[in-house]
Parts: C-alpha cells; structure tokens; sequence
C-alpha cells in the first residue's frame, strides 16, 4: 500500500477505471488476484488458504466520487488507510497517497 509499485499498480487501476471503460471493482481483481497469480504469490485473493494480507483503502478526501468506486472511476487515485501483513499492520496512512476519507483503527479484542 505504500512505496512506488503499489502506487503504480493504484494509477493503473485508476486509469484503467476512468480511461478504459473497465468498471472499477473489475480493475481492482485485475490488479490484485492476476498480480499474484503472475508471480505466484500466496495472496491476491480472499480464499481459504491464501495469506490474510489486506490494503484498507477509501476515497480520496476532496474526491469527486462520493464512494471509492466511484472515484477510481473518476480517475481519482484511492486514499491508503492501513496495510496488514501476515495479520500484523506494517503502515497506516500512506505518504505516496492522497490520504483517505475514512481510516481505520485497531482496536484492543
């Protein structure tokens, strides 16, 4: 979620939303489970055996979108609240990012 290849994997799927015609939600599975499958990584996809490794994103804050699909469809790049590896979060708020509307807190259970 943070560093230069996660912002270009979040560009291009920004433009492939608002560019190519390609419905937001479909460049976010294109960017996620084809990226993992190509270098045969243990994530990309919610699936019951697969690494729990999430990016929390919303929309921008000041988007034109009123919801994170829409954005990205707008051409917006989405904002990057929290990144969890191996069920650890390793960053909040990214710097590469414009930050998100929403972010989320970890919580004592």
């Amino acid at each position: 979620g943070s560093g230069v290849q996660p912002l270009g994997i979040l560009r291009m799927i920004s433009m492939l939303a608002s560019l190519g015609e390609v419905p937001a939600e479909v460049a976010f599975c294109f960017a996620t489970g084809n990226t993992a499958r190509m270098r045969a990584l243990d994530c990309g996809l919610i699936e019951v055996g697969k690494a729990a490794d999430f990016v929390f994103l919303d929309r921008a804050q000041h988007s034109a979108g009123k919801t994170l699909l829409e954005s990205v469809a707008l051409g917006d790049l989405p904002g990057v609240g929290m990144t969890v590896i191996d069920g650890i979060v390793r960053s909040q708020r990214s710097r590469n990012t414009p930050p998100a509307t929403k972010v989320p807190s970890v919580v004592a259970g």
